[in-house]
């Protein structure tokens, strides 16, 4: 498959252009792709153009290591792009009217009522809004209620709408100009907070934190890279892409699992964050931590299925040697993680030979790892170990000062990036609790499926 002729990329922000534009360094796991003078043309500034089938071929790999993104706004829609919107649901008569309002005349639109305990209510809504009812009598779980709508829908596209969702009247135009890639299977929205006349600290969290935001910046879902899922709380997907539709043994991480099946068959999912839809984020306390929690018992079954991605992180040898050193907090600790730091530094150095200041460029990128790394130490601290840094605080110092220092410096700085309507103790509490629950989602998933695969971090080059 290849891309039409005009169909714009820019560079990823993460792609640095280096050695006075003769090569490009970003994607996920960083590379350095060096440019021929012919390819180096191909540019206007940051973007390139498909013209031609070198400019295709260079767009498309640009695309496929993540060091590019296309410009949404450039892109022609679909010659077809009839699409069924499919709603799954329990109950939720209110929720499912809302988002029918929303949806308005312009697709057909199929509700899988999935067993509701009201069927009528839920039934009437369904009427109202002239949306095909599909009325299951057992409740077979989103997964199962999706792809009984799917085998209904006779359209190029479907989009998938969890009740609880509103969208925008430019959420599936924006979407739908993604599939100008043939190789684009999904495309999904930004998930944002539904307004509230009066949100509670649980909500104003989760405006600036909900696990459904992928962030502001467009990306290619893939993992290891910061889009590593989407939700298909709300997704526009091409039908024949959906063959085998959601695993419906699967209650939760449905979602994640088609998306990396899709990966696996060498398809692309983009997500848009200038295509909006907003949901409706829980506001009781309870409500919040148990859905948290139910996230995290996901873990085990994807495991099972995608042992290759499921890793809560993913260590360079180098970065292990590094953590060692700081973690032990000894008196000689700084000074080898500095010897790692400049040999790390020097070898990469090394590989970029023939670019102009490779040392300086080097020094950079050992820096941004150096950072994950540090930033997935204090992830595994925190969210997903926290029960042996529970256990580890009781019987260590050295354990206590780190487990402190990641927790604190973790609110510090996500409170500062997410700029949340919220102070900053109460962003705290929240953080911490959100990676309470969701660990132990994990732990009990791995505990059940007796199973630590779950919870191992990958070392890999």
């Amino acid at each position: 498959m290849t891309l039409p002729v005009g169909f714009l990329v820019e560079l990823d922000r993460h792609t640095r252009i280096v050695d006075g534009g003769r090569a490009l360094v970003g994607g996920f796991p960083t590379r350095l792709i060096r440019l021929t003078p012919r390819a180096q043309r191909l540019f206007t500034g940051r973007t390139l153009r498909v013209r031609d089938a070198a400019s295709s071929l260079l767009a498309d790999r640009l695309l496929d290591l993540g060091m590019a993104n296309p410009v949404v706004a450039s892109l022609p829609p679909p010659t077809d792009p009839r699409c069924t919107v499919v709603v799954p649901v329990r109950d939720r008569p209110r929720q499912l009217a809302r988002l029918l309002g929303s949806v308005g005349g312009n697709h057909p639109v199929i509700v899988v009522d999935d067993a509701s305990r009201h069927p009528k209510a839920v039934a009437a809504v369904a009427a109202e809004h002239g949306a095909t009812l599909v009325a299951l009598t057992t409740n077979i779980g989103p997964a199962g209620a999706r792809n009984a709508g799917l085998r209904l829908v006779t359209t190029p596209f479907v989009v998938f709408a969890d009740s609880d969702i509103v969208l925008a009247p430019d959420t599936v135009p924006t979407l739908l100009r993604h599939f100008a890639d043939p190789a684009v299977a999904m495309a999904v929205p930004r998930i944002t907070g539904l307004p509230s006349p009066a949100p509670t600290w649980v909500e104003r969290y989760e405006n600036a934190r909900s696990s459904l935001d992928l962030g502001a910046h467009p990306a290619g879902v893939r993992p290891g890279s910061p889009v590593s899922w989407a939700s298909t709380a709300c997704v526009v997907a091409r039908v024949d892409a959906l063959k085998e539709g959601f695993d419906e043994r699967m209650r939760v991480g449905e979602d994640v699992d088609l998306c990396w099946r899709l990966i696996e068959q060498g398809r692309r999912l983009r997500y848009e964050p200038t295509a909006e839809a907003a949901h409706e984020h829980r506001a009781r306390l309870d409500d919040w931590l148990l859905r948290k929690a139910v996230y995290g018992t996901g873990a085990q079954p994807l495991a099972e299925r995608h042992p290759r991605f499921i890793a809560p992180v993913v260590f360079a040898p180098w970065s292990v040697a590094l953590l060692t050193a700081l973690l032990a907090q000894r008196r000689w600790s700084v000074p080898v993680a500095g010897a790692v730091l400049v040999g790390v530094t020097l070898r990469i150095g090394r590989k970029m030979d023939g670019i102009q200041h490779p040392h300086r460029l080097a020094a950079r990128l050992t820096a941004h790892g150096a950072l994950a790394a540090l930033a997935q130490t204090s992830a595994l601290f925190n969210r997903h170990w926290w029960p042996l840094t529970v256990v580890g605080c009781v019987a260590s110092r050295r354990v206590r000062r780190a487990a402190t220092v990641a927790a604190l410096a973790d609110i510090a700085l996500e409170y500062r990036r997410d700029q949340a309507r919220l102070d900053p103790v109460r962003y705290g509490v929240a953080r911490r609790l959100d990676d309470l629950a969701y660990g132990a989602g994990v732990w009990l998933s791995a505990v059940k499926g007796r199973s630590t695969a779950a919870l191992r971090p990958r070392v890999t080059r």
